[in-house]
């Protein structure tokens, strides 16, 4: 959101957008619980995360999500240097929260039995069903962009290269990068990143369209009211 529009909002209604990110990003941590239970491998953004917290045990998810998203922060303000907008940095503590609710969906999870690899994946569907649920939900709340999207909408202001573009090729680096890390720390095995993460890629950009057209409405008038 452009700061000028939020200051063109009253606080009470940017609270209520503020409290529906939050939520968001509960809801959206638990998409990406779900689908790394699946055993199958997470959306693409997470999927460096998942398999450095299979490697690095010591680590949560949780943490390797903070961590990753904080990277992406420090992306964008090298990216954009004055153009850099300030109020983009309450992404931190925001990534902060993704990181913890992500840990308790991942606890919770823990206790419910995937078996069988048709299960497996109808859970990958699921989780990516909630994922870009909670992601509908931010975009309606409209405030902080997440990490992710702000890194590419960053070199996409710099390099003015299309952002559709450059999300689909931001996407297949991070599943890149961590098959390559996944080979490296597993003797050539690949874990984290697998089908479920093609499933992920494919279909979150579609459930996003097809919940947006349904909720966008409705709950901008609760916002707003």
């Amino acid at each position: 959101m452009e700061e000028n529009h939020a200051s063109k909002m009253s606080k009470k209604e940017l609270a209520k957008r503020y409290v529906l990110f939050i939520v968001s990003l509960f809801i959206s941590a638990l998409g990406v619980a779900i689908t790394q239970k699946s055993a199958l491998g997470v959306s693409p953004i997470s999927s460096v995360a998942n398999v450095l917290s299979l490697k690095m045990t010591a680590l949560t998810l949780g943490n390797w999500l903070i961590i990753w998203n904080c990277l992406l922060i420090v992306g964008q303000i090298l990216l954009l240097r004055r153009k850099f907008q300030w109020v983009q940095l309450l992404q931190i503590p925001l990534s902060f929260l993704f990181g913890y609710f992500t840990d308790f969906w991942v606890w919770v999870v823990h206790f419910i039995p995937f078996n069988g690899y048709p299960v497996q994946l109808t859970m990958v569907v699921v989780g990516t069903l909630i994922l870009a649920f909670g992601i509908s939900l931010s975009v309606v709340a409209n405030v902080v962009m997440n990490s992710g999207e702000a890194f590419v909408k960053a070199v996409s202001d710099i390099t003015k290269m299309n952002f559709g573009n450059l999300k689909v090729a931001f996407d297949v680096t991070c599943m890149v990068t961590a098959v390559i890390l996944s080979l490296v720390f597993f003797e050539l095995q690949i874990y984290g990143t697998r089908e479920g993460t093609i499933i992920a890629a494919l279909l979150t950009g579609l459930f996003v369209k097809l919940i947006l057209k349904g909720i966008h409405q409705p709950v901008s008038r609760l916002i707003t009211a």
